[in-house]
């Protein structure tokens, strides 16, 4: 018994994450937070390198040229390394809501709009709206309609309806062409309230979803078939806490923000055997983007 103890005791000093289950990888990693508390970066020790003064995010991203934009539920701006503004975009109305914003090849930026009339809208470096794309939220409850909609190298929207519990592929003239619906049996059916959140296409044509109060996130084929499904029954932590922001990283890993978590772990990484690899538990996080692993930059697109 004394053995034991003395074993656990080494272990907790050598690796104090030993407390919570944190695996002795050393993986550290810099990342983008758009947050209720924070938004802006944090280092790979958990130093804020930047931090925007402006809490309440709903999304965000590092572009390649080192400027920042951040979606918050009023404005869309994009900040230089010197935060001065170089693109904003505003809500038409007070009755509506910004939920994405996603800086496209050719410049344009796309985001969403929540309200009356919920569409996707793209917007060249002026601020002027140059396409819109009508979508079919199932509800008139604003804040409910749409969360991380993607555009698809096919041109068309990858859209998650929260309520209604569908992930929909949007063509740019407004035309549904698929469906993913996330009520499914396998999935616990509506009751388990598996709300889609964040939808991401892979180059396979898999899509991950995270499902918010279900507490789960899963990858399905091109018919919508669960090939691969998380929860928090694979782990002793319960990391899972209302899943929000998702992204898959190059060496095949998946990051996910427990947006609901009031302590403890609030962003974690987890690879495709469903092992828990790396958490963060300071800020509160709603979507995010992995900047660095290990002093390294990922070179891989985010939104992908």
């Amino acid at each position: 018994m004394k053995l034991i103890i003395k074993l656990s005791l080494v272990l907790i000093l050598i690796n104090p994450s030993f407390l919570i289950g944190q695996s002795s990888s050393e993986i550290k990693h810099s990342f983008f937070i758009a947050g209720p508390q924070f938004t802006g970066i944090i280092g790979e020790s958990g130093e804020v390198l930047w931090d925007s003064k402006k809490p309440k995010a709903r999304d965000g991203y590092v572009l390649k040229n080192g400027n920042i934009i951040i979606c918050w539920a009023d404005v869309v701006k994009e900040f230089d390394k010197n935060k001065k503004v170089v693109f904003s975009y505003k809500r038409p109305k007070e009755s509506m809501e910004l939920g994405t914003a996603v800086r496209l090849k050719n410049g344009n930026t796309m985001i969403t709009e929540s309200g009356e009339n919920p569409r996707i809208i793209e917007v060249n470096k002026k601020g002027t709206i140059i396409k819109s794309t009508p979508l079919q939220p199932e509800t008139d409850n604003v804040h409910m309609q749409t969360r991380m909609a993607r555009k698809l190298e096919n041109g068309n929207y990858l859209v998650p309806h929260l309520l209604a519990f569908s992930v929909k592929e949007y063509q740019p003239d407004g035309t549904v062409v698929n469906i993913f619906k996330t009520d499914k049996s396998e999935l616990d059916g509506r009751n388990a309230e598996n709300w889609p959140f964040t939808a991401i296409r892979l180059k396979d044509g898999n899509t991950i979803v995270t499902l918010t109060h279900g507490n789960k996130i899963v990858e399905l084929d091109k018919y919508g078939n669960v090939v691969w499904k998380v929860s928090n029954d694979n782990f002793k932590e319960n990391p899972f806490a209302d899943p929000c922001g998702a992204q898959r990283l190059p060496n095949g890993n998946t990051v996910i923000a427990s947006y609901g978590a009031k302590d403890g772990i609030k962003l974690f990484e987890i690879d495709k055997d469903k092992n828990l690899l790396w958490t963060y538990d300071n800020y509160k996080v709603h979507h995010f983007q992995i900047l660095t692993t290990n002093g390294k930059k990922l070179k891989k697109d985010p939104l992908k």
